[in-house]
């Protein structure tokens, strides 16, 4: 008897961790809401003129990172558009739309073309350092454009012909074309974003280009 009255009293308050006040249901955590793509009119119009450039890519969802951070209104990037064929892209993450839309048309007109009439052989690829990170301006307070995937790192570029013309190999060492070659294309990249920055403007930038969208350029070193 008096181990009968002991599982009864065991029974009832296992069951009692499933009971719920007369007229409540139980509540269940909530999934977060999916993440959204931007459908705003200028999203959209951004979105068609990257379409028209040939480039090949994927709208990425809107993403809010913290601390100052973001992925808004950005695109992954498959391939850009050159004169007769599709570009090769390495090491890139997620851009926004309109610096999607600067790099496709710098990519075409202002390097493949260069590689062209300097080099004498056409674009394949063009290898990138990244371009979102959620950082500071080095040495500042004040985050990087790369915090908000406003900027893309450019290292290197390879042609046709099997040559890779680098930074920080050919800036200074590489062959009187090649050096040209790079200088072309930063001056170039200086029409199409407000800041971009190369091995002239400091030790952080002797191995790629910065590019940093913005309006009419800014900062051209």
């Amino acid at each position: 008897m008096f181990r009968t009255a002991i599982t009864l009293c065991a029974a009832l308050a296992l069951g009692a961790c499933n009971l719920v006040p007369e007229g409540r249901t139980s509540e269940r955590p909530r999934p977060p809401a999916a993440a959204k793509i931007s459908s705003s009119p200028q999203a959209r119009q951004c979105l068609t003129r990257l379409g028209n450039t040939g480039s090949g890519f994927t709208a990425l969802p809107d993403r809010y990172l913290g601390s100052g951070c973001s992925q808004l209104n950005t695109v992954r990037l498959a391939h850009v558009r050159g004169d007769t064929a599709q570009l090769a892209l390495a090491n890139l993450g997620p851009v926004t739309c309109p610096t999607a839309n600067a790099f496709a048309g710098w990519a075409r007109f202002g390097v493949d073309r260069a590689a062209r009439q300097i080099l004498g052989s056409p674009l394949t690829r063009i290898e990138t350092m990244g371009s979102y990170a959620c950082r500071n301006v080095a040495g500042s307070g004040r985050r990087s454009a790369h915090a908000s995937a406003d900027a893309i790192d450019i290292a290197a570029f390879v042609l046709a012909d099997g040559r890779r013309v680098s930074v920080i190999g050919d800036w200074s060492e590489g062959s009187p074309d090649e050096r040209r070659f790079l200088r072309v294309v930063q001056a170039s990249a200086c029409k199409r974003f407000g800041t971009v920055l190369g091995p002239e403007y400091n030790s952080a930038h002797k191995d790629h280009f910065h590019l940093e969208r913005g309006g009419k350029s800014e900062f051209c070193r």
